[in-house]
C-alpha cells in the first residue's frame, strides 16, 4: 500500500461517484418537476423527434376539427332554411289546390292569393339570411364547403351548393307566381309539387354532408386522443417511480457525501508513520 499526501485515490473515487449521484438526482428532479422523462433532444434524440413529429399532428388535428367546425355551422345553417322552406312549400300548396277550385269565390281566391305571395316572398328572405362566415349554401351564388380532414391538409371532405332561389331547377316557382285564378292556382300546384320533390332531394344531400363532416370530426377527436396517449407513453415520466427514485438517490448522496469526508482523513494517517 502506498502513502500520499499528493494523491488521494479514494477520494477521488469518492469524488466521481458523488458528482454521478448528483447528476442523477438533477435528473430525476428535472424529470418530476416536468413531469417528463424526456423533454428535450439531449435526452434522447430520437424519441424526442418522434415526440416533436406527433405533437405536430396533434396541432394539426386541432386545425382539423377547426375546419370541420365550420362547415359543420354552414351545412346545419343551410339545413335549417331547407327545412323552413320545405314547410313553406307546403303551406303553399294547401293555398294553390284551395285556389284551384273552380266554384270558388273571388274574395275567397283573392285572400288565399295574398298568403301564397307572403309565403313565396319568405322563401328569398329566407335564403337571403341562410349565411354562416360569409357562407350560403343555398342562394345564387357558387359557394361550397372544403374542409380539411387529416392533420397535413391533403385531404378534404366537400358538400357542394345548393340554389334554392325562386325560378331555380330546384324551387320551380317564380318568384311572380300567383294564384289569382284556378288555371293560374292548378300550375302552381303542378310546379310545388315538383319543387317540394327536389328540395326533398335538397334536403338528403345537405343531410347526408353533415352527418359526413361529424362523423371526421369525431373521427379527428379520437385520433386526437389516441396520439396525445402515444405521446405520453414516450416521453412522460412515470411518478411513482421517480419518486421512489428520489428517495434513493438522496440516500445515495448523502452516503456519498459521508463516504468522501471519510477518504479525505486518509493522509492524515501518514502523521502516524512520523511519530516515535
Amino acid at each position: 500500500m502506498t502513502f500520499s499526501v499528493n494523491v488521494n485515490p479514494s477520494a477521488l473515487a469518492a469524488l466521481r461517484n458523488l458528482n454521478k449521484t448528483s447528476d442523477d438526482l438533477e435528473m430525476t428532479q428535472t424529470n418530476i418537476n416536468t413531469g417528463l422523462k424526456i423533454s428535450s433532444a439531449k435526452d434522447n434524440a430520437a424519441v424526442f423527434s418522434i415526440a416533436q413529429k406527433l405533437r405536430g399532428d396533434v396541432r394539426g388535428l386541432n386545425a382539423v376539427q377547426q375546419s370541420l367546425d365550420r362547415g359543420i355551422s354552414s351545412v346545419d345553417v343551410a339545413l335549417a332554411a331547407s327545412n323552413a322552406i320545405s314547410d313553406l312549400l307546403l303551406e303553399m300548396k294547401e293555398k294553390a289546390v284551395a285556389a284551384a277550385d273552380i266554384g270558388l269565390d273571388t274574395t275567397s281566391r283573392s285572400a288565399l292569393s295574398q298568403d301564397f305571395s307572403a309565403l313565396r316572398n319568405q322563401i328569398s328572405s329566407i335564403i337571403n339570411n341562410a349565411e354562416f362566415n360569409g357562407t350560403n349554401l343555398i342562394d345564387g351564388g357558387s359557394d361550397q364547403i372544403v374542409a380539411i380532414t387529416n392533420a397535413d391538409a391533403t385531404q378534404t371532405l366537400s358538400v357542394a351548393h345548393e340554389n334554392l332561389s325562386l325560378g331555380s331547377s330546384v324551387i320551380t316557382i317564380s318568384s311572380t307566381q300567383v294564384i289569382t285564378t284556378s288555371t293560374l292556382a292548378s300550375s302552381a300546384v303542378t310546379a310545388l309539387n315538383t319543387s317540394i320533390d327536389n328540395l326533398n332531394s335538397v334536403l338528403t344531400r345537405l343531410g347526408s354532408g353533415s352527418t359526413a363532416l361529424e362523423q371526421n370530426r369525431d373521427f379527428a377527436g379520437k385520433l386526437q386522443d389516441v396520439i396525445e396517449t402515444g405521446i405520453g407513453n414516450l416521453v412522460d415520466a412515470d411518478m411513482a417511480k421517480e419518486s421512489a427514485r428520489l428517495q434513493a438517490l438522496q440516500v445515495k448522496q448523502q452516503l456519498g457525501i459521508q463516504a468522501l469526508s471519510i477518504a479525505n482523513q486518509s493522509p492524515q494517517s501518514i502523521l502516524s508513520l512520523f511519530q516515535g
